[in-house]
Formats: C-alpha cells, sequence, structure tokens
C-alpha cells in the first residue's frame, strides 16, 4: 500500500532512514550488462561523487550507502538542529551551490557571486522554503535520482525513467536497528556474491571506513611512511571517509551510534563471513556485550542482519518503538513488528 512519504519522514524531527531506488529499465544499467557486455561502472563513480557533493551542501549525514548493479541502498539522518538554526547566508550559499545560475564554457557551474547571495538571502520567504528542502530526506534523494537519471538518459540517447519513481523508505526507530541495517546495507555485495569480504565490496561506505581506517593507522606509526617532501605515498588518503557521517561522536560531529568504528567493524566482518557462508553460526563471547548493549538480541543476529529488507518494510526497532510509529500512522500495526520484536531487546 502507498502511504503519503510525510507518514514516514517527520522533517522537523532527526530521523534516521534507509532508502533504496531501483532501475526501471533492463538490469545492470550502473553495472556490467551481461546481454551486451557492456559495462557502466563508471555510473557508480557518477553517484559517488553526487553522494558525497550533496552530504556537503544538505543538512543530511550520509551514514552508509552501497552502489549495487542495478539499485542503491543509502542510510540518511536528518538533522533539523541544523537546518533550523542555519543563517539566510548559509542557505542561500548552499542552494546557489546545488543549482548555480551561472556556468563556464564547458558547462560546469562557477562559485556564486556575493550579488546573487545577498539577493536570495534577503528573500525571507524564499530562504524559508529552500531551508526545509536543505533537510528534507525526500529532496536529498530527488537531487541525486534525478541528476543520475539526466546524465544516464543522455549517455544512452534516450528519455524516459531511469530510476523507479519513488524510493522504498524504512525509518530506523534506535540504534539497534540502525546498527542492523547498516550491517545489511554494507554486506550487500558479499551476500550477492560479487565480493569476498567488506574491504574488498567497492562502492560501499564499509569499504570506505576500511580504507580511511587504514591510512590513518598508516600514517600514524610514523615509520618511513611519507616520501621526503612530506607527500604521503600515492593511495593514502586518511580523509577519504571523512564525509559520511562517523558511527562514534567525534569532537566535531556527532555520530550516528555508540560504536566505534573498530568495533563495527568486527561485527561487520564476522557477519560477513556466516552469511557468506550460508550458516547461522554462533555469536563469539566477547559480542553479546557490544550487541545488547544496543538492544539486539544476538541469538537472532545473522539473520537480522541477513534478512532486514525483508524483515522490516515501513519502520524498524524495538517493538514498542514499531507500535509507536503504526499509532502515528493511524494504524493498529506495520510490518515487521513481530520481527521487530524478535530481533531487538525493550
Amino acid at each position: 500500500m502507498t502511504r503519503p512519504r510525510s507518514l514516514v519522514i517527520n522533517d522537523q524531527l532527526e530521523g534516521t532512514y534507509h532508502c533504496v531506488s531501483r532501475c526501471v529499465r533492463r538490469a545492470f544499467l550502473h553495472g556490467k550488462d551481461s546481454y551486451t557486455g557492456k559495462s557502466y561502472e563508471h555510473r557508480k563513480v557518477w553517484i559517488h561523487q553526487r553522494l558525497v557533493f550533496l552530504a556537503e551542501v544538505f543538512f543530511v549525514d550520509v551514514g552508509g550507502y552501497a552502489l549495487m548493479d542495478n539499485h542503491l541502498h543509502v542510510v540518511l539522518r536528518n538533522r533539523p538542529d541544523l537546518w533550523q538554526t542555519a543563517s539566510a547566508r548559509s542557505i542561500a550559499q548552499r542552494w546557489l551551490k546545488l543549482y548555480p545560475k551561472r556556468r563556464d564554457a564547458s558547462g560546469r557551474p562557477l562559485p556564486p557571486g556575493e550579488d546573487d547571495i545577498e539577493q536570495l538571502a534577503d528573500n525571507e520567504m524564499r530562504i524559508a522554503v529552500l531551508r526545509r528542502r536543505l533537510g528534507s530526506i525526500s529532496w536529498i534523494m530527488k537531487c541525486l535520482k534525478e541528476y543520475i537519471s539526466r546524465k544516464a538518459n543522455a549517455e544512452d540517447g534516450c528519455g524516459g525513467r531511469f530510476w523507479e519513481s519513488r524510493f522504498k523508505c524504512t525509518a530506523l526507530l534506535d540504534d539497534a536497528a540502525v546498527l542492523t541495517c547498516l550491517v545489511y546495507v554494507d554486506l550487500n555485495p558479499v551476500r550477492a556474491n560479487l565480493a569476498e569480504s567488506p574491504e574488498a565490496s567497492l562502492f560501499t561506505s564499509a569499504e570506505e571506513r576500511i580504507r580511511g581506517y587504514r591510512a590513518r593507522q598508516y600514517t600514524d606509526k610514523k615509520t618511513a611512511m611519507a616520501s621526503d617532501d612530506g607527500v604521503l605515498p600515492a593511495g593514502i588518503d586518511p580523509s577519504c571517509d571523512e564525509w559520511l557521517c562517523p558511527l562514534d561522536n567525534k569532537p566535531n560531529r556527532r555520530g550516528l551510534l555508540s560504536l566505534d568504528l573498530p568495533s563495527y567493524l568486527e561485527i561487520l566482518e564476522w557477519t560477513g563471513r556466516q552469511i557468506a557462508k550460508d550458516k547461522p553460526g554462533v555469536i563469539p563471547r566477547h559480542f553479546p556485550p557490544i550487541l545488547t548493549r544496543l538492544a539486539i538480541n544476538p541469538n537472532r543476529w545473522v539473520e537480522s542482519a541477513g534478512r532486514f529488507g525483508v524483515l522490516f518494510s515501513v519502520a524498524a526497532g524495538t517493538e514498542a518503538h514499531m507500535k509507536d510509529i503504526a499509532a502515528r500512522m493511524g494504524q493498529r500495526w506495520v510490518c515487521g513488528i513481530k520481527a521487530g520484536k524478535n530481533a531487538f531487546l525493550g
């Protein structure tokens, strides 16, 4: 049943959401087409670059992503605390960066001029509209999908839809749901037999976080890691994942979970091995304290992380949180309440 997006997403309140969008034409539209042999892998670069750009422009945190051959997953958190308090000038600058007024001869956008910024910032009614848009989950998805659709259609020399008309959106109601969903998203290539491990899962937040983590460890050792001129060796970029929302709190940024990156990667690695072998396995002794601290049932962890997209539709969280959102939507229940009761504690 199609529901108004406003029943699931409230841009006035902070929330974390799992968003999925699929292609509507033949498969592999941003992977390798097995029928023609033509590769569209470069479109994953487009999507990644666009995500990085939108994370800088919007008041929305990107907590995770996975770019598959015919669909994409993103985990987004809106930040009303930021867009509601931003200055009119900041709103104007961000909007003009998103929709530039001027371009150079090659079509590349030019930085907005002071006159353009001041003129827009002085328009209070317009700024009020743009403020809400820059904090909207629906708008960031629109700006992602529309941009890629136009580029892909231009490359294919055709028109029409590239993506499904609506993206699927699941509200993640608590830390337990956020962690489970992040692991599910990051392990998509492993489950699809496209990669053997998280660090080999290209175009996922896991691979990017691992690459950044290793680069920071590399530079921290201070053992002949830089050349004589102080430049790091090629491929070593400690800041490559800084555009992503950190998992735990940082001095200048609020994290997505009360869980540090090494702990998350340990859970991710172990879970990926169980799913890859198609065996439920046994949770290691040191995992229950981490999982139960986040109100996750360790005995159902592998199933919850492996079948998240099947178990939960509109929302995911503890049974109590699921019932709360059902009441907010004017319903007695929502799909996934039983799964939430089994997967999460509390």
